[in-house]
């Protein structure tokens, strides 16, 4: 079986939108492209290499396929390696309203969930998303993320595309590797570790009058 692996780089508050320019997708009025840079140091270079080091196709949204195929073609210099990955890998593109797949090896997903379902019953790579927030979205939603690698920096954006909204399936992860760099950057890889358990701070006890109290009054005012 294929695993799906959400790659993100995101900010203290969640927000993943146009890490890499700005220009990248200036969407919602989003006036931070390009936050990632200023902050990016040597840890962070060897942090999205080991991702990248490991087998993989990419599962992308629409406009980060669009954002990426006008760009990774034609990269030089320093990310060179990354451009060669990339343009060699299988590119699954999920998109509803279709779009132009000038970029090799492409293919058009125009169910999300059900085809990367289908996809991960088949052997090969993993299924490394990058960016494409909607498509995340419809991946943990539907239980089919098995691991997620974020690059968490120290910035707060306010406004912008998020990793995580309210439709995730509730799951717990499991931490399996980390790294801290000098200007702040958290990388850390969890993987699914079943489903999610409640208990209560210090054990049971036995709740007091004003503790009853306050659960009715909860309930009230729902």
């Amino acid at each position: 079986m294929r695993r799906v692996i959400v790659g993100a780089q995101v900010s203290m508050d969640g927000v993943m939108q146009a890490p890499g320019g700005p220009e990248e997708d200036p969407s919602g009025g989003f006036r931070f492209g390009g936050w990632v840079a200023p902050l990016a140091d040597e840890v962070f270079g060897e942090e999205i290499g080991r991702m990248f080091d490991e087998p993989f196709d990419l599962l992308l949204g629409r406009r980060t396929y669009e954002i990426f195929a006008a760009y990774w073609p034609y990269a030089k210099g320093p990310y060179d390696g990354i451009a060669q990955a990339f343009n060699r890998v299988t590119k699954y593109v999920a998109t509803r309203k279709g779009v132009e797949l000038t970029w090799e090896r492409s293919v058009a997903l125009r169910d999300a969930a059900r085809d990367v379902a289908k996809l991960k019953q088949q052997d090969g790579p993993a299924l490394l998303t990058q960016g494409s927030t909607e498509l995340v979205h419809a991946l943990l939603a539907a239980g089919l993320v098995d691991e997620i690698r974020t690059f968490t920096l120290p910035v707060v954006l306010g406004k912008g595309k998020r990793l995580f909204d309210a439709g995730s399936e509730p799951r717990t992860f499991k931490l399996t590797h980390s790294a801290v760099s000098p200007t702040g950057l958290i990388a850390a890889t969890y993987v699914r570790d079943g489903e999610v358990k409640t208990a209560t701070v210090g054990g049971e006890f036995e709740p007091s009058a004003a503790e009853l109290r306050r659960r009715e009054k909860h309930k009230r005012e729902g």
